[in-house]
């Protein structure tokens, strides 16, 4: 007599049946809650860390590094260091916890063919070069491609094992991207954001993120940007009233600690 064995069947553990040669049980997996509540605007908020990601975007070294492409055409960096000690504060923390961490870096090809103008055009103004693609002065690193050292996340940041990777070449990362993809079949429905600029990559991921209907959490001492100030605080003004919560990484692990899970 054969046994009928089933077995699981899926891309992750959250998202997957189980089934046999004779018997497929559609029932995807339930896990159980794991609630924390912390301090955030415009409402205090209690998150389901069993549904939760958090999103890094753009922690690479064009963007961070005094070496990279921003600082080569005169754009200040320097709050880079202040924001990875931030970011990496969380990191530990919440992947202990359980939640998925994705980082989502700019990655174009190295043809530019699936890049339209009015993208080039963003980062060189004039058509002259100096944009994505071009090779910095003194370097040897396309700027922004994927692969290459201005394409990969700066030092003092160290992805784990177990975090995901996920390369974009727009403002937003839920365009002609597999991020929807993996979020749905990580079955996760609040996104945690990190990372930079606040007010491009990160403003217009979090968008299209609520658009699509994920809860939008952005972690405020986890975010910086180049822009001016006024800039940042537009963009907190704005999730806040329109797109989601502003919230603190630090307050997050502080409540991972709290038995009651809010640390306030």
């Amino acid at each position: 007599m054969t046994t009928d064995v089933m077995r699981p069947l899926g891309p992750t553990a959250a998202n997957s049946w189980q089934a046999s040669g004779a018997h497929v049980d559609l029932r995807r997996p339930v896990p159980a809650p794991r609630p924390v509540t912390v301090p955030a605007a415009p409402q205090r908020l209690t998150l389901d860390l069993a549904r939760c990601a958090l999103v890094v975007v753009d922690m690479q070294n064009d963007f961070c590094s005094p070496r990279g492409w921003l600082a080569s055409i005169g754009l200040d960096v320097s709050g880079a260091d202040r924001l990875i000690a931030s970011i990496a504060g969380t990191l530990p923390a919440l992947r202990d916890a359980g939640v998925p961490v994705i980082w989502l870096n700019w990655g174009s090809r190295p043809d530019r063919v699936n890049i339209p103008p009015n993208v080039l055009h963003a980062y060189d103004l004039a058509g002259t070069g100096g944009g994505i693609g071009s090779v910095l002065p003194g370097g040897d690193s396309p700027v922004l491609e994927e692969g290459s050292w201005g394409a990969a996340v700066v030092d003092g940041l160290e992805p784990d094992a177990r975090d995901i990777r996920i390369t974009k070449h727009r403002m937003s990362g839920f365009f002609d991207t597999p991020l929807d993809s993996v979020l749905r079949n990580l079955r996760v429905d609040t996104l945690l954001f990190a990372g930079v600029n606040a007010d491009q990559c990160v403003l217009a991921t979090l968008t299209d993120a609520a658009c699509l209907g994920y809860d939008a959490v952005l972690l405020e001492d986890c975010v910086g940007t180049t822009s001016p100030d006024f800039c940042l605080r537009a963009t907190l003004y704005n999730v806040e009233r329109c797109f989601g919560f502003v919230a603190r990484g630090s307050r997050l692990v502080a409540a991972l600690d709290t038995p009651d899970g809010d640390p306030a």
